[in-house]
């Protein structure tokens, strides 16, 4: 079943009174239960592919649709309810909230979807025993390792059981070590879960775990391959 369907995606950025193109006509499909990767190098445009499927941002020309519905023809209200409930992202930068606690940070996304506070706790703790963190709930992110605060940021992702998890550059923070028991952990939960992945990566480990990769240059698809 497609999850995600862009067809002709154009993505202009003004700059200086100039316009800046970042995608030039992308189409691409996306079945439920992939493990894609979107790479290419810096200024390829898969950073802002991923944040234009993720309703992060908006689309110059073309078509998104997710779950039937074309995204642009969404409001900003529909489209932040999408992101809530259909959508998981893992950034390189973690965005965990400092001033919480790991079983706060991972129970947050189901504080906005208005789960009672004790089922959210216990979805919460079996995210984070999914991702081997049963003993570190109580800690904050400064008190965690890199490796450790993206285990956090896969189980807040997870928590909610969205169709998809869009990772951004999810191992560049990370030494190759940690990042590969990153992408085996990922590799399990998408088995496990059934959850779509989707990365945007410059990592060439990330691309060998991927099953499919989808190359970006200058805006456009240049290559795919599938395993």
């Amino acid at each position: 079943m497609k999850v995600v369907k862009a067809v002709d995606v154009v993505k202009d950025y003004s700059l200086n009174g100039m316009t800046v193109p970042a995608l030039r006509g992308v189409s691409l499909e996306f079945e439920g239960g992939e493990f894609t990767a979107v790479a290419g190098p810096s200024g390829s445009g898969k950073s802002t592919f991923l944040h234009l499927i993720g309703c992060l941002d908006t689309l110059t020309s073309g078509t998104i649709s997710m779950g039937g519905s074309d995204l642009a023809s969404l409001s900003k209200k529909q489209l932040a309810l999408i992101r809530r409930h259909n959508i998981g992202f893992i950034f390189q930068a973690y965005n965990l909230i400092p001033v919480l606690t790991v079983m706060e940070n991972v129970s947050f996304p189901l504080t906005l979807l208005g789960v009672d506070k004790n089922e959210a706790r216990d979805r919460a703790r079996l995210a984070l025993h999914d991702v081997g963190l049963d003993s570190m709930e109580n800690r904050r992110p400064k008190e965690m390792s890199g490796g450790q605060q993206q285990r956090v940021a896969i189980a807040r992702a997870l928590v909610k059981h969205p169709a998809i998890i869009l990772a951004d550059e999810p191992t560049a923070n990370l030494d190759s070590k940690t990042g590969r028991e990153i992408l085996e952990l990922m590799v399990q939960l998408n088995q496990s879960e059934k959850t779509t992945f989707i990365f945007s990566t410059h990592d060439q480990m990330v691309m060998d775990y991927a099953r499919r990769v989808i190359m970006l240059r200058d805006g456009q698809v240049e290559s795919e391959t599938k395993r």
